[in-house]
């Protein structure tokens, strides 16, 4: 006999795929419009050997600009975004900061225009 699906039955990975889902949604409804072709993805980790323009800090996301017929595609990493969260609630407001910073940045907007409640500081 199986069990019919419920929350309390996912997987952390499963909600924080529906986190990162969920965000993009927001951001999409407040443009009134889909993000282009653009992909969501969640990886655990990032890889280890970050380019050579970047930060030497373990990032949270990176966007990936379109090549060819290849779409833009921003991705989430889990387990360092898991890792700076104390809670649910911090969890789900750090995953949006971070899909909203990526998804500004696929736009060239200021991070705000697309989260007006956007502070990168959590003041």
């Amino acid at each position: 006999m199986a069990w019919p699906p419920v929350p309390a039955m996912a997987t952390r990975a499963e909600q924080f795929d529906e986190l990162v889902l969920d965000a993009a949604a927001r951001i999409e409804q407040r443009l009134g419009r889909p993000l282009g072709d653009a992909e969501f993805a969640v990886e655990d980790v990032p890889p280890s050997d970050p380019a050579p323009w970047e930060s030497s800090d373990v990032p949270l996301g990176r966007l990936f600009a379109a090549q060819g017929k290849m779409p833009a595609r921003i991705v989430v990493y889990r387990r360092p975004v898991e890792t700076r969260a104390t809670d649910s609630r911090e969890l789900a407001a750090l995953v949006n900061d971070v899909v909203v910073e990526q998804a500004a940045s696929l736009l060239g907007v200021d991070p705000r225009e697309l989260d007006e409640g956007y502070d990168p500081d959590g003041d």
